[in-house]
């Protein structure tokens, strides 16, 4: 891995994994209500969200979903790789509070064009709260070489 441009494609195997985690604090909620424009009062308003199933606010899903993104890009495969797709079931409620750790896991790696399925996790204590699976375009090392040689 390369600090600049993460894990090429080149250096993907099925099975490596990474990790990233963070705690979700009340500044994260607030500040995912203002930036996305989602201020539902299941998130923002602990009296309304007492009265609903979750007995108390959660935080936003794309929230704690943010934490795979965090894994994908600074751990696997990491500084420059772009998001293509990601699939996600969010399962179970996190909580202003909660560490959420997301693992990232190579399923299938394409060489030829640069891209890697992987499978998306994120669980707080030993919780699946959210998963699913991300197709992302990495860097590489042959295409890099073939660019300097053509310069």
């Amino acid at each position: 891995m390369n600090e600049q441009f993460g894990h090429d494609i080149e250096d993907l195997c099925v099975g490596m994994s990474a990790s990233f985690a963070k705690t979700i604090t009340e500044a994260d909620i607030v500040l995912f209500a203002g930036v996305s424009g989602d201020n539902n009062a299941v998130h923002t308003n602990e009296e309304f969200a007492a009265t609903t199933p979750f007995g108390g606010r959660i935080a936003h899903g794309f929230l704690t979903a943010s934490v795979i993104s965090a894994a994908v890009a600074n751990r696997l495969p990491g500084p420059g790789t772009v998001y293509l797709g990601q699939q996600m079931r969010f399962l179970a409620p996190v909580r202003p509070g909660d560490t959420v750790k997301a693992t990232v896991t190579v399923k299938s790696v394409n060489t030829e064009k640069a891209r890697a399925v992987l499978e998306t996790v994120c669980r707080v204590r030993d919780v699946v709260v959210v998963d699913g699976e991300a197709t992302v375009m990495t860097t590489s090392s042959a295409r890099r070489a073939k660019a300097a040689q053509q310069a």
